[in-house]
């Protein structure tokens, strides 16, 4: 496979065959209107001169045609090397009476041509006259006759010649100059795209903290590198996040691995009665339970980062999902005499599972931190150009320092008293993530002593 061309090549090859182009339209066009000028300015000398001549006919009475011939219009003509005159008798068989000047011999010797004020018929002869002819009434007995003055055109050729060859000869230097000089031009011009070559050659994954210089690049390169830079930003605040997860998420699973790893190891350190091998086990099934809901909620982050905006159209009642997860939840919140009511309506557009799966975090998470014999308000309302779904519990709060870090990944504001009433850290992050894809957000306001409010914002349809 051949390699292809550079982009500098590829535009400065471009740019010479639109000049190359343009350099022969433009001498082919000189050239053109040169003949053109040639031409015209032959046929006004030529009217001017026969004009000249038919007035000093005029003038003058001629008593024969002999005496015509050598009247002082000879001087008029023989006084101009490329002009000739030839007189013809316009009558049948129109034969050519007499010539002046330079006058080809074919036109001279037999029947007088007929010719216009054209040049055609001359060139189809061979000849490179131009010709302009009249007819007159002349001398004393009247005779009809036609004038023709003949013009020649070869110096106009050979002009022409000159030119064209002159043009030929410096057209190869021109398109020269052209080809090398658009390659400079392009090659100069994409100069810039060497600061992307040198990004693109250093950033990893391990290193992502380098960015483009915008200075002295031209306005379209400053806006990409830019936008680049943006894009980098995101990609290493994303690689970060991926890493800190990964981190968290090791350590989320090492301690329930390691506690069945344990008990399985003491277990079988010695012989167990059947009711402590029934409480190891019970033990075990607990901790296989916890990485059971942990694995769940990261394949759910997963499903909910892959979901399009377009599979968001749904028409929803909040209060109908509230309540239909309030109906799941209320034989826990008894067993610990919560309340749950709900007050307010409105209708979103999106998902219907996720916002069920959202409402469910919020109220699960209040239902572990509310005190027992209390209520939870779940209220919806519309504030401004939003739909407001809001779940309190009057326990004990997050402090102000830590209201947008329990939106974290495994992020806990008490570690051991989350690990014991089993939850994982993902519930909030999930939340986030399904508000995010609702084109909404989620926001708490508490307070160390309590309550806790958590806000689901919906874009109002």
């Amino acid at each position: 496979m051949s390699k292809p061309l550079s982009l500098s090549l590829r535009i400065g090859l471009s740019i010479s065959v639109l000049g190359s182009v343009l350099v022969v339209l433009l001498f082919s066009q000189s050239w053109l209107t040169l003949k053109s000028q040639l031409e015209k300015l032959a046929d006004t000398r030529l009217e001017q001169k026969l004009d000249q001549l038919i007035h000093t006919i005029n003038e003058s009475a001629f008593a024969s045609l002999s005496s015509f011939e050598s009247h002082a219009l000879v001087d008029l003509v023989t006084g101009h090397p490329d002009l000739g005159l030839l007189v013809c008798n316009i009558k049948p068989p129109r034969e050519t009476l007499f010539a002046i000047g330079n006058v080809p011999a074919e036109l001279v010797t037999g029947f007088c041509p007929d010719l216009t004020n054209k040049s055609e018929t001359l060139r189809e002869a061979g000849l490179n006259l131009q010709a302009r002819s009249t007819a007159l009434t002349a001398g004393e007995n009247g005779d009809q006759l036609l004038l023709v003055l003949l013009s020649s055109r070869s110096d106009d050729s050979n002009l022409l010649a000159a030119y064209r060859h002159s043009t030929l000869l410096i057209l190869p230097v021109f398109l020269m100059i052209i080809g090398v000089g658009a390659w400079w031009i392009a090659r100069r011009g994409l100069a810039p795209l060497d600061r992307f070559e040198k990004l693109a050659s250093i950033v990893s994954t391990q290193d992502l903290r380098e960015r483009i210089v915008p200075s002295g690049l031209p306005m379209e390169l400053n806006v990409l590198a830019g936008s680049i830079n943006v894009m980098l930003e995101r990609l290493e605040n994303e690689v970060k996040q991926l890493s800190d997860f990964s981190d968290d998420l090791a350590h989320e699973l090492r301690s329930p691995i390691s506690n069945l790893m344990g008990k399985a190891q003491v277990a079988l350190s010695r012989e167990r009665t059947s009711l402590e091998y029934k409480e190891t086990l019970e033990s075990c099934v607990e901790e296989l339970g916890r990485i059971t809901r942990i694995v769940s909620d990261m394949l759910y982050l997963a499903q909910t980062q892959q979901t399009e905006i377009d599979d968001l159209t749904e028409r929803i009642c909040l209060r109908d999902e509230a309540l239909h997860v309030v109906n799941l939840f209320r034989v826990v919140a008894e067993d610990k005499g919560i309340t749950l009511t709900i007050e307010g309506t409105g209708t979103i557009l999106g998902n219907r599972l996720m916002v069920q799966r959202a409402i469910s975090n919020l109220l699960s998470n209040a239902i572990r931190h509310a005190p027992d014999c209390t209520n939870i308000p779940v209220v919806i309302s519309r504030k401004n150009q939003a739909v407001l779904l809001s779940v309190t519990n009057s326990g004990l709060g997050i402090p102000e320092e830590q209201t947008e870090a329990v939106f974290k990944r495994f992020y806990r504001v008490d570690q051991g008293r989350s690990r014991e009433e089993g939850g994982t850290g993902l519930g909030l992050s999930i939340v986030r993530l399904i508000m995010k894809n609702h084109q909404g957000d989620v926001t708490v306001v508490s307070s160390a002593a309590g309550p806790t409010t958590f806000n689901l914002w919906f874009k109002l349809t």
